[in-house]
């Protein structure tokens, strides 16, 4: 494996004849030097893993086997503590997105920022379960459908291998800087088109780029939340849709020039026409601490009014994970954009008056008044504190 086997994987790509699929299991192996398993007990035992696969134990989203596997390790990748963590979206928030941007075949679908891919691998999941799909659908969806753009030289190929465990034979991963521009391997990018019809994403939270990167934008920063927003704008299409995370202080921030003016420009070129305020502790697993929000927007008409939907009372931990059906009653009015308890609409000339303050405040939220009086307070501590000190003389008889 190590002398012959992974050497030459790795040379596919050089081949004078090298097809697309050898030049991605090429760049899959690309950060791969030797095996790591180093003795024959361990390869036995992998062995026995994959013996004990069995078609009965996988998810109904999962078209091929390997998949829900690769997503296990994945997962583990975004616990905290791991460095995969800043790669990794939350399972959940990534299906509920897909549902909201609703790609269909024939669009090109891109991740600027792609990490581990989970957006380009959900979007081809749900893309691909339409009954009335046909050969040719399928053969699309496979070859041209998926684009992105990865930084990282260990999460460029998982992003690769993700893909091509879910079933799409040509992702179209472009490896480098994608605010610099910066390239380390551009050869699954090429023929790639300058706009698409739909991007999924989430940029890194509190990321900084220097002087090399802001020279591409028109709006001067080193954040890259702003950055990544501009480059998002300009990469989608007249008619294009973009579902993406953002973090909250993108949203309120006003005393810098060019958040203010990315907003502007974001209002204007396009109808950001949903913002949903997510739970605090949503990335806390991944070992990002930060408030998020979704932003859900069309590129070719300017924003008349924002429709706000509140998740953020949402309690999330260990023991209450964050699961898809938190969005239920959010997809029951998201058509209509009717006004509830957790739903309210801003409109454009507020915003303005706000210097482009976006942030999610729920207006209808109930505030939980404590009526009781002085002594009522008093007397429930000392009825506490009885039934602690008869507990305490349980225990110690």
């Amino acid at each position: 494996m190590n002398d012959q086997l992974i050497p030459y994987l790795k040379g596919l790509e050089e081949r004078p004849d090298a097809t697309p699929r050898q030049k991605v299991i090429s760049q899959i192996m690309s950060g791969v030097e030797r095996t790591r398993v180093d003795t024959e007990k361990n390869f036995l035992d992998i062995l026995d893993k994959v013996d004990e696969i069995k078609q009965s134990n996988i998810s109904d989203t999962h078209i091929f086997t390997l998949s829900q596997i690769y997503e296990g390790l994945l997962l583990k990748m975004g616990e905290k503590g791991n460095d995969g963590g800043q790669f990794f979206t939350p399972q959940e928030v990534i299906r509920a997105m897909v549902q909201m941007a609703k790609p269909k075949v024939g669009e090109k679908v891109y991740d600027p920022c792609c990490g581990t891919a989970g957006f380009l691998a959900q979007a081809y999941v749900s893309m691909s379960q339409d009954e009335n799909l046909t050969a040719e659908n399928i053969e699309t969806l496979k070859n041209s459908t998926f684009y992105g753009r990865e930084k990282e030289n260990l999460i460029y190929p998982i992003s690769l291998a993700n893909l091509v465990l879910h079933g799409v034979d040509r992702p179209h991963i472009w490896h480098g800087n994608t605010l610099t521009g910066s390239e380390i391997y551009g050869g699954l990018f090429e023929q790639a088109p300058r706009q698409f019809d739909v991007i999924l994403t989430n940029p890194p939270f509190g990321g900084k780029e220097g002087k090399e990167a802001q020279t591409n934008f028109a709006y001067k920063t080193s954040s890259t939340s702003i950055l990544f927003l501009q480059h998002i704008i300009d990469s989608l299409k007249p008619g294009g849709r973009c579902a993406m995370v953002i973090d909250e202080g993108v949203l309120f921030r006003t005393s810098e020039d060019a958040y203010v003016k990315t907003k502007r420009k974001l209002l204007d070129d396009c109808n950001l026409h949903t913002i949903i305020s997510l739970p605090g502790g949503l990335f806390a697993a991944a070992g990002a601490g930060v408030k998020t929000n979704i932003l859900i927007f069309e590129k070719g008409k300017s924003t008349e009014k924002i429709w706000y939907y509140d998740l953020s009372w949402v309690k999330v931990g260990k023991r209450n994970p964050f699961t898809i059906d938190r969005f239920d009653k959010f997809f029951e009015i998201f058509a209509d954009k009717s006004d509830s308890e957790y739903s309210w609409t801003v409109d454009r000339a507020t915003i303005e008056a706000n210097n482009f303050d976006i942030k999610a405040v729920n207006p209808n939220k109930k505030q939980e008044v404590d009526t009781r009086s002085s002594a009522e307070i008093i007397a429930q501590i000392q009825s506490l504190h009885r039934e602690i000190a008869a507990e305490i003389k349980a225990l110690l008889q």
